[in-house]
């Protein structure tokens, strides 16, 4: 249920001041004359891998679990987020309608490091095309070929950079119902697949050091233009490796009153994938963090699925991951113990 680029909403228009919200960051208002998500729509590759015109917000997200040759754990954040400021196509000069983001962050021995970039589309600046597939906002990179099953990942920030290839010769995941993804009761949703199978190898930088690092990634990619409904605070979301070699996605959406919206995705380790919602996910935040800016978040989560026997604790690995962005959010690698072991990726906003 990515995710944070519908942060972008509320305040990149330069100096303007948000307009009165109801729901987290204003995500919950109507759509207007923007296009809507269907049920009935059908993904197609490789043109989703590109941007999509006349969708108020989109993204491309990758987080990879990582460890060093001495066996310490890593975690590298790729993503861009695509902003409309009016419905129309990509044009190219200052008339575009788009406003980019980025975000990258590395994780690991000596912290959590983040850095982000801004961009207005049409000037190249920034931009995504789906063949062959290349995302890009300076010189922060993700590119491929045909499609996205081989891609090079490169970003840097004050401090630390990376440079990682990802593979697979594993097939998308959609979620929800075909890539039909619903994130309240009352129907909002987005268009959400994923890539969780890539294996990854390359280099991560830090305090002049180059490291040599290995491990596992997952791409989200995801496109709506009304996400949530009036009165939901922010979301919690999960993508988990396990150690058996299933894969889970799970999320939940935080309502302001009543119970959170809850749904997710399993994979098992042939690549079977069975949709989940409600009751079928299960919560509990248990131990608490308190982040430089004061906010407090869950850092150790109990995550159930009693359908599939799973019974975790999900812990942070460096609990202060907080993203000190525009629109500040926590995200960062946690570790799986329990009823089964395995690495992942977390991420909370609106606390």
């Amino acid at each position: 249920m990515k995710r944070s680029a519908w942060l972008l909403l509320a305040g990149l228009l330069g100096g303007c001041d948000p307009p009165a919200e109801q729901s987290y960051a204003g995500l919950g208002q109507a759509a207007g004359e923007f296009r809507q998500v269907s049920r009935e729509h059908r993904l197609a590759f490789p043109r989703d891998h590109g941007a999509h015109d006349g969708f108020r917000i989109e993204w491309w997200y990758v987080t990879a679990n990582l460890k060093d040759a001495r066996g310490r754990d890593w975690g590298a954040q790729w993503t861009l987020f695509r902003s409309a400021l009016r419905p129309g196509a990509e044009t190219g000069d200052w008339n575009s309608p788009n406003l980019w983001m980025g975000h990258a962050a590395l994780t690991g021995p000596g912290g959590h490091q983040a850095a982000e970039t801004l961009a207005r589309g049409g000037i190249g600046q920034a931009g995504v095309q789906a063949r062959p597939f290349r995302a890009w906002i300076d010189d922060w990179s993700l590119h491929g070929s045909d499609g996205i099953d081989e891609v090079q990942m490169t970003a840097a920030g004050q401090g630390f950079a990376y440079d990682l290839h990802l593979r697979s010769d594993r097939p998308l995941v959609l979620h929800g119902a075909q890539g039909y993804s619903e994130k309240s009761g009352q129907g909002q949703a987005s268009y959400y697949y994923s890539q969780p199978f890539y294996r990854v190898h390359g280099n991560v930088q830090r305090a002049g050091q180059c490291i040599a690092v290995s491990g596992q990634a997952w791409l989200d990619r995801e496109w709506s233009s009304q996400p949530l409904a009036a009165g939901q605070t922010g979301w919690d979301w999960f993508s988990l490796h396990l150690d058996s070699g299933a894969r889970l996605m799970l999320f939940q959406v935080r309502e302001a009153q009543g119970q959170a919206y809850r749904a997710g995705t399993w994979i098992g380790p042939q690549g079977e994938v069975l949709a989940l919602a409600g009751a079928q996910v299960q919560l509990q935040a248990q131990a608490w963090a308190r982040q430089k800016n004061g906010k407090q978040v869950p850092t150790r989560w109990r995550v159930q699925v009693p359908a599939h026997g799973l019974d975790v604790q999900v812990e942070a690995l460096e609990p202060q991951a907080w993203m000190d962005t525009r629109f500040p959010y926590w995200e960062g690698p946690v570790r799986l113990s329990g009823s089964a072991g395995g690495r992942g990726y977390l991420e909370m906003t609106g606390y």
